[in-house]
């Protein structure tokens, strides 16, 4: 049996399409499912990871286990996001058309969603689509964003609401 360091399972086991962006010293665990998207210099994806065509994550972030991340994302820089962190992108999804017809690319609305730099968001978080989440802002584990997240607020449950607001310097 032959005996591989992590560096090589990890290798093994992602994929990543030829078409990803990926920036200079990033980091990519095990099991990953990467295409189409942008990633900046020194960031971590961490393991079951997928990250859509589309979507763009900036400089020195992480992304923990189980992220979904879909297309219309822009992740800024130096953003923390917990495990099992799911983004949404359609706000009124269906298979069909009214007539039975399987829907096709062209027949849903795509609803941008922004994570401004030095942003938090807390495990099992749900984000909304076509949201924005000001800069060094927080959003609790668990909770369901369903509109905008002023800069430096911290918000809490489903749906999301401010438990207060930080200093307007942003966390070190």
């Amino acid at each position: 049996m032959i005996r591989l360091v992590t560096s090589q399972r990890d290798e093994l086991l992602r994929r990543i399409a030829p078409d990803v962006k990926l920036g200079k010293d990033v980091r990519v665990y095990a099991f990953v499912n990467l295409y189409g998207c942008e990633i900046g210099d020194q960031t971590s994806i961490g393991t079951f990871v997928e990250i859509q065509k589309g979507a763009r994550i900036g400089a020195r972030c992480k992304i923990q286990s189980h992220t979904f991340i879909c297309e219309g994302v822009f992740i800024e820089d130096e953003v923390f996001v917990g495990h099992n962190v799911n983004f949404l992108n359609d706000r009124w999804p269906a298979a069909v058309t009214p007539s039975g017809d399987m829907k096709t690319d062209g027949e849903w609305k795509l609803e941008r969603t922004i994570v401004k730099r030095r942003a938090a968001i807390g495990s099992g978080a749900v984000i909304l689509p076509g949201i924005t989440i000001g800069e060094g802002a927080m959003v609790g584990a668990g909770a369901v964003v369903t509109k905008d997240v002023p800069d430096g607020e911290v918000v809490v449950g489903n749906p999301a609401r401010t438990l207060r607001s930080k200093q307007a310097k942003l966390r070190g």
